[in-house]
Parts: C-alpha cells; structure tokens; sequence
C-alpha cells in the first residue's frame, strides 16, 4: 500500500499574514504604500450657509396721522422744499414722513395673501372706478401719439412731449370730475384741481428728459393719496389701489416705456433693482407671503411667470424685465433680483423691501429734492421756501435746475444743486433705454429669442 506523503506547511508562510506571491511584488507597508484610510477627510452633508443677519429693523407702520378738514385747507399748487441736508433731515422727522409711509405700508398691508384676481368688479368703488376710467384714457392719449421716426436711436423719443401736453389738457376735467362724483365738500375741494394735477402729472415722466423713473411711480401714489386726503378714497378701497389701481398703471407705465424709449430716470446700471419700478417688488412680496408653493425661487421658473405673472405683481415685474432685456438670465441683467431670490420666504422679502423703500427712496436727497409739497402733503416747518436756494415746482424741471447740496449757475443761467459725492442725478445721465435696444433688436429680425452671454 502506497501512502501520500502530506504536505506540511511552513510555520513562516503560517505567522505572515501577507506572503510573498511569485506573481507579483508584495502588498502592504512592507513596500512603502501608505495606508489612506485616515487621511481622507470625512464626507459630511452640505449646510446652507447662514443668511447675513440684518441688524436693522424692519419699519413699522406708523399710525396715519388725522385726515385735513377740506374747509381749513389753502390748496396750492406744490413746490419743492428740500433743497437740503437740513431739509432732507426736518422731511425724515416729520409727521408727513409718517403719512406716507403709513398709505404706502397700509397699501401693502392690505393685499397680503391677495390675488389681482381676488378684487371683484363688483367690490370697486364709484372712484376707484373713475380713476381705472381716468388710465384708460391716458393709454389712449397714447396710442393717438404714435412715435416719431428717429432712425434707430434708443434714446427717448420727443413725442413722448406731445403725450404729455395731452394729459396736462385733460387733467383738469378729470380732477374736477372726480372731486364733483366723490368728495363729500364739493364747495371746499374745488380748488384742489391744480394741486391734484400737478402730482398727476409727474406720475408718467419728465417732460425735458423723456424719463421715468421710481420717483415718478411715487408721484402717482401722491396723487391717490391727496384723493385719501379728501375724503375722495377711503380704506376700504386700499385692496383696488394696490391690486387693480397701480396694476392698470404699471400697464399703462409698460406701454409708455415701449412707445417712446423712456429712459431710466437716474439708472446707474444693472446694479439697481429695477430701472423703472420699485413697489411692484413691495406689493407683490405681500401678495405671496404666504403662498402655499410659490417660493422666491420661482422668479427663475419662466412656467411660473408666465402661469401666475397676472395675479402677482412680483411674478409680472419679473417677467417684464426679462422680457426687455437683450441677454438671458436674471444674474447677468438684474443681480439684485438674483440675489433676493434667495431669501427663505417672502415676509423676509417684503422686510427687505420695506428697509429699501425707507432707506433708498425716502432717505435718499437725490429722490427727495424732487419731491412736491402742498397742503394735502405739507412741508414741515423750516424747510426752504419756494425759491430759496433752488427750490422751484417741478414743472420749472422741464428747464432743469437739479437740486441737491452745492448750488451752482452754469454757463447758460441754469442753477444746478449738487452733493459733491453724488452722481449728479438731478441733472438726468444720459442712459439708452434696454427696452429702446430690445425693440430696436426686434425691429432687425433679430429679437425672437435672448442671447445668452457666451460664458454662460
């Protein structure tokens, strides 16, 4: 019988846990290979980063200060007071301060969680729907005015003049109109006509620089709210000015801006908000506050804007810029937008809006040197009197005079009032209107669809 010799195992190959293989060199530390299982740092999830906390606080509405008796009032037709530091500063302490933000804040209020669509015909009031009335026959005003010929140029059109002149003709009916159908002092606000022209009229733009601007949106509340003043419109009707009022408006405003080139009124770029309108930002974060889907996000959603853009005012303006832009995306032409999209909710956008509406419209002197004071919206006491140190109305604008810190006469006898660190807004920078250059780009065929910057 023939026994298999076994095979015994060497003890070395037993107690090396790596043996040396003939197919190849040895593994592990006896070669130098370094072990990484503990330099490879730790995959964690990715935080969101921490909003900047804002340290100032948002404003509060202040209590509406008592409404005139008509019967006591002088009415007059508005100048510029602040011509000033010193006036810019009795302006901010003043309880016309209050007034307005109390009727701007009190507007918002009332639309939050608010459609357009929400505000019923039926719902309107006698003036709401004088004043609906009154914008319809301004855009008609406007398309009796078509532009005229100026071979290209993207700068304001002069016809925008003739429009103008219109209006002006067809103010006083209007205003008369509407105090004979709703004041409840006929006798005592007759001669309100002038005063409540004069704001309408700065509502649609600058005569002499073919303008628009933020200033001028104010200038239209201004107008409704000398209508407040009288008794003219109550509280009940907030809901209709800031949805159906100040939407037909913004309509008419588009219309305009596309008609005559308007240039930007004081635009110093992409950097702004928005070169035309501000409370369309305000209102409409209030409509959304609480929206069930619709985040601050969705102004990158083109679906989005185009489904909802009619009921919200943030959603239209949005989707009005882009429209009007001649690159694509919203962080090339409006990096402002871009960033507030961010933002976790929309309260904290109509926060935001609230801070920007006290601290870059109201607290600003290059705005405010434009504003008008009579004595539905009076000056506070000690403030520059007409005629001191430039202080004129605003009609005299169509001369320009400007209005700021360093008074000054050029060669051709116009006063000039500048802040030194300013950028001379007063004066209108020249800056070619974007929709002039989207319109001029469709009118070559070449505008059906946005160029996107090459990098993108």
């Amino acid at each position: 019988m023939t026994s298999t010799p076994s095979t015994a195992v060497p003890e070395a190959v037993i107690n090396n846990p790596n043996p040396v293989s003939d197919q190849g060199p040895p593994s592990g530390p006896s070669r130098g290979i370094p072990n990484l299982k503990d330099r490879i740092p730790k995959l964690e999830p990715r935080r969101r980063k921490p909003e900047p906390a804002n340290t100032t606080p948002v404003p509060e509405t202040p209590a509406a200060p008592p409404r005139p008796d008509p019967t006591t009032l002088t009415f007059k037709i508005p100048t510029r007071r602040i011509v000033s530091p010193k006036d810019h500063q009795l302006f901010l302490a003043s309880q016309t301060y209050n007034l307005i933000l109390s009727f701007i804040f009190g507007l918002s209020e009332s639309v939050v969680d608010r459609s357009i669509s929400s505000v019923k015909d039926e719902e309107l009031s006698g003036p709401v729907k004088a004043i609906l009335s009154i914008l319809d026959e301004v855009e008609a005003l406007c398309r009796e005015s078509p532009p005229s010929d100026q071979g290209g140029s993207r700068f304001g059109n002069k016809t925008f003049r003739v429009f103008l002149d219109k209006i002006k003709s067809r103010s006083p009916q209007w205003q008369t109109s509407l105090l004979e159908n709703s004041s409840p002092s006929t006798a005592a606000t007759s001669a309100a006509e002038p005063e409540l022209s004069a704001y309408l009229m700065q509502s649609f733009g600058n005569r002499r620089r073919i303008d628009y601007g933020s200033g001028h949106e104010l200038n239209f509340f201004m107008w409704l709210l000398c209508l407040y003043q009288l008794g003219v419109l109550s509280r009940g009707d907030f809901p209709a000015l800031a949805l159906r009022v100040f939407a037909r408006y913004l309509a008419l405003m588009r219309t305009g801006q596309m008609t005559y080139y308007l240039e930007p009124a004081g635009s110093h770029g992409v950097w702004g908000l928005d070169d035309y309108q501000f409370l369309p930002f305000l209102f409409g974060a209030s409509q959304l506050a609480h929206h069930a889907f619709i985040t601050p996000r969705a102004i990158h959603h083109e679906l989005t804007l185009e489904e909802f853009g009619d009921e919200y005012l943030y959603l239209g303006q949005v989707a009005f810029v882009n429209s009007t832009k001649t690159v694509k995306g919203l962080r090339w032409h409006s990096p402002m937008l871009d960033d507030i999209s961010g933002a976790r909710n929309w309260v904290k956008i109509e926060g935001g809006m609230r801070r920007m509406f006290v601290s870059e419209v109201l607290g600003k002197l290059p705005v405010m040197q434009h504003f008008l004071f009579g004595s539905l919206i009076p000056a506070a006491e000690g403030m520059s009197e007409p005629g001191e140190s430039g202080g004129r109305g605003e009609e005299d604008d169509d001369e320009d005079d400007g209005g700021e810190v360093e008074v000054f006469d050029d060669k051709e006898g116009v006063r000039h009032v500048h802040q030194a660190s300013g950028w001379g807004d007063c004066c209108g920078i020249k800056v070619p209107s974007s929709i002039a250059a989207a319109e001029e780009m469709r009118k070559r065929g070449g505008g059906e669809s946005l160029r996107r910057i090459p990098f993108d």
